[in-house]
């Protein structure tokens, strides 16, 4: 998605359904789509916006990196590995992101030999569009994961396996990866130097089924699932505090169920206010992308675009701190790390004689 609306922002096509063929016939310098011709304004706010994503994408690995660390440190990488693979997929996307919108602020003249797979590979942000599908995937999957241990305990006992939560940390990497290489190698190509991504489709009736397609896979299914299977969550969890409070259950619990239901509970926290940032921050740019592929004559003002777009990737960076926050074990490793600097950077104390 990103893939696409970052190649109207770089070659400067106004934000209307893009014809092929124009490109084909259409000097770098002159660009139309229609009768449209990008202000000089616009450009300038491309620039911007790009260098905002590049910080964004620094920021945003620094800061999952950290999270990462914290997670292996706290050995809560091999207890929750979802939720490790969660953060690892960010970070990649954070990685990805820089990277290719760094190659994008270069202007890379791709006429010379390799420039149509440096367009696949770095400037279509592809590699970037497969670790965010692959996050979204994976969000699922710790959603119908806590489903199963809170609402049926016995059952995910009894057949919840390790061999299956990696192959969902797995298929998380391979599907994003499909879907993303599939489209952008099929719709993306290389014309007078510059890349162009998504835009080459084989008919406007394919572009449209994958919009919709698109939406209701990767924005409208999710969150039927995080709405469906996190308020079961929440009737279960208020059920058992009933009971427990009814039979006096805080004299019979022993202290290392106490913990465990202390870090279950602020796990499903975590997840659910990650969950949450992400349909905030998603929603507008999902719901043009959608707009954009249904009606070809569809326009937006370029700050609302800029905006939204930038909104979207600012929830890479909002992650780590939900997790700093609400996740006990990362977060007593970063208060370890905070004292830990607090006390070697304290004056030695020194006695009189």
């Amino acid at each position: 998605m990103v893939s696409e609306l970052t190649s109207m922002m770089n070659t400067g096509l106004s934000l209307t359904s893009v014809d092929p063929t124009e490109l084909m016939t259409t000097s770098p310098t002159n660009q139309t789509t229609g009768s449209s011709v990008t202000s000089s304004s616009s450009l300038d706010g491309s620039f911007y916006f790009q260098c905002a994503v590049v910080v964004i994408g620094v920021v945003g690995s620094a800061a999952n990196g950290f999270i990462l660390y914290a997670m292996v440190a706290s050995k809560q990488h091999k207890k929750h590995v979802l939720i490790f693979n969660q953060n690892l997929l960010d970070f990649a996307t954070c990685i990805f992101l820089s990277a290719s919108y760094l190659a994008n602020l270069a202007n890379t003249n791709l006429e010379r030999a390799g420039g149509y797979w440096l367009c696949l590979t770095l400037l279509s942000d592809g590699p970037g569009w497969s670790t965010f599908l692959g996050s979204l995937i994976n969000l699922a999957a710790i959603t119908i994961e806590r489903y199963l241990k809170v609402v049926h305990p016995a059952l995910a006992k009894k057949k919840l396996r390790k061999w299956m939560i990696y192959s969902a940390a797995t298929f998380a990497w391979i599907g994003g990866t499909a879907v993303a290489a599939s489209v952008t190698i099929t719709t993306s190509n290389v014309v007078n130097g510059i890349c162009y991504a998504l835009i080459f489709w084989k008919s406007r009736t394919v572009q449209m089924a994958f919009g919709i397609w698109y939406f209701l896979s990767f924005f409208v299914i999710i969150l039927l699932i995080f709405i469906f299977f996190y308020w079961r969550i929440l009737v279960a969890i208020r059920h058992q505090a009933k009971v427990m409070a009814a039979h006096g259950a805080s004299g019979s619990s022993t202290a290392p169920q106490s913990r465990s239901k202390q870090i279950q509970t602020s796990i499903i926290k975590t997840m659910m206010l990650v969950s949450v940032i992400f349909v905030i921050t998603w929603a507008p740019a999902m719901i043009y992308y959608l707009m954009l592929n249904i009606y070809s004559k569809f326009t937006i003002r370029y700050s609302a675009f800029y905006a939204a777009l930038f909104i979207g990737h600012f929830y890479l960076c909002i992650n780590p701190f939900i997790y700093t926050v609400n996740f006990d074990p990362v977060r007593q490793v970063v208060i370890g790390l905070i004292t830990r600097k607090k006390t070697s950077q304290a004056p030695e104390r020194i006695e009189m004689p």
